[in-house]
């Protein structure tokens, strides 16, 4: 694997620039002294902050765009190999490098690199450790896979040797990490067009695991089936959080206000910390919450500093976010995009105050929505009324023979009312004329569902 040396700057290309990951790595490196250009299929917020400092940005991936006096090439598992930047850039022989590698390089110039993993919660976990460590004063580096209020985005370069990011189990990116503290949020079936099954998806977890090195730490999720197989003869700490006693962190006198959101007393053992309330709902926030506490505890940060931050956290963009209210008819948006996600938003929205909760779910990948169709199903009968918008293909292109109207069918077998539209047009036209004055109104998915509900409030 081509090495980067980052005492000597030097020319760096990634194919698409504008992803979440890529325009903070790019712009990392960019801060470094690096030499950075590269490409996107179109113009995004992203992009024109990147060109704004002076990094070149190429419109449409083409083989031209590609340059004998470039160090070395960036892709991500998005790219193809038939891409045709990547092509020219391996018949140049110019050193490439996946987004995985070049993260595990960065990271190990940190001396506390931090990752994040899970198959949900990611996002939000990262952002509450971000919050805790701005308050406590570390001047950390962040990379969030969304944007973070208070950082106006998702990248903040500190001069700490903090390092915190997700790390992504899809493809296996984060087994090319650098960790000295991982988190595990929990493990279940996801990316199902990548794994083979649970199985597989549990050994790539405990092959991250394995990366902690002797005198680092793992946080994982007490609750987690079989745990021992993630956790057993690893050379580094183990501490674990989870709904109970069995865990080393636990929560107690759980409450909700009037709008929903959570308190608790965290608990280590028998004893009891300083209670936390929080300003984002649902029992996963809990427990995000928990992971949080639990590594601020183990840096050194104080329990009131900690307590503090977690209250002030409002979430990340796109997690159970509040875009605004028409006519009476709360709006907002969320990111789950998997059952268990669903679930877990929907049962924190029963808490919001409301008549109707209406839940408008735009499905993400035809590989997913094809191996949970009933999960799903089920899971958004939590809403009192369900409204389907197509699947949103992203990287698929193949229906592997499942649609909305099947997920209908779905819902609608298990004795649940739910209608379905081919274009947002007809969705905001059907929920203008049956939405009234009190009720709630999700719109839910990782695609562009979120334009449904800014169309209707004038965003």
């Amino acid at each position: 694997m081509y090495k980067i040396d980052f005492n000597n700057p030097c020319s760096i290309y990634f194919i698409g620039i504008g992803g979440v990951s890529m325009c903070g790595l790019a712009e990392l490196l960019w801060d470094a002294g690096f030499q950075v250009s590269g490409s996107d299929r179109c113009s995004s917020a992203r992009t024109s902050s990147l060109e704004s400092k002076g990094i070149t940005v190429f419109y449409g991936q083409r083989t031209e765009n590609i340059t004998k006096d470039m160090a070395c090439v960036v892709f991500t598992s998005a790219v193809h190999p038939d891409n045709p930047e990547l092509k020219a850039a391996r018949e140049m022989k110019i050193p490439c490098l996946a987004r995985g590698e070049l993260m595990g390089q960065i990271m190990r110039n940190y001396r506390t690199p931090i990752g994040i993993s899970g198959t949900h919660g990611k996002t939000t976990t990262t952002s509450m450790v971000s919050e805790i460590l701005l308050r406590a004063g570390t001047d950390p580096t962040l990379m969030i896979g969304g944007r973070l209020k208070s950082i106006d985005g998702n990248l903040r370069i500190g001069k700490s040797g903090y390092f915190v990011t997700e790390a992504c189990e899809y493809t296996n990116s984060f087994l090319s990490f650098s960790p000295n503290i991982g988190l595990i949020l929990n493990i279940e079936e996801d990316h199902l067009d990548f794994f083979r099954d649970l199985a597989d998806i549990r050994h790539s977890f405990r092959e991250y695991a394995k990366l902690l090195p002797a005198d680092g730490c793992l946080i994982i999720n007490g609750d987690i089936q079989n745990l021992s197989e993630i956790t057993e003869g690893l050379a580094c700490r183990v501490i674990t959080f989870g709904s109970n006693d069995s865990s080393d962190y636990y929560p107690s006198d759980i409450t909700y206000n009037e709008a929903g959101y959570p308190s608790f007393t965290p608990c280590l053992g028998r004893n009891k910390l300083l209670r936390i309330s929080l300003q984002v709902p649902g029992l996963h926030n809990i427990s995000n919450a928990l992971a949080a506490m639990a590594l601020a505890r183990l840096l050194g940060i104080g329990e009131a500093v900690t307590a503090e931050a977690l209250h002030d956290f409002t979430g990340a963009d796109r997690r159970f976010e509040y875009k605004g209210q028409i006519g009476g008819v709360t709006i907002i948006d969320d990111y789950s995009h998997h059952p268990t996600e669903i679930s877990a938003a929907l049962e924190a929205a029963s808490r919001y105050p409301h008549k109707t909760l209406w839940c408008v779910f735009q499905p993400h990948t035809y590989s997913r929505t094809k191996a949970f169709l009933h999960d799903f199903a089920k899971a958004l009968t939590l809403a009192d009324r369900v409204v389907l918008a197509d699947i949103f293909a992203a990287r698929e292109t193949d229906t592997l023979g499942v649609s909305s109207e099947l997920l209908r069918d779905e819902i609608l077998a298990l004795g649940h009312s739910c209608d379905y539209f081919p274009t947002f047009d007809e969705i905001e036209n059907f929920l203008l004329e049956n939405c009234i004055n009190g009720d709630l109104l999700i719109t839910m998915g990782a695609g562009d569902v979120v334009k449904i509900g800014e169309n209707l409030l004038g965003l």
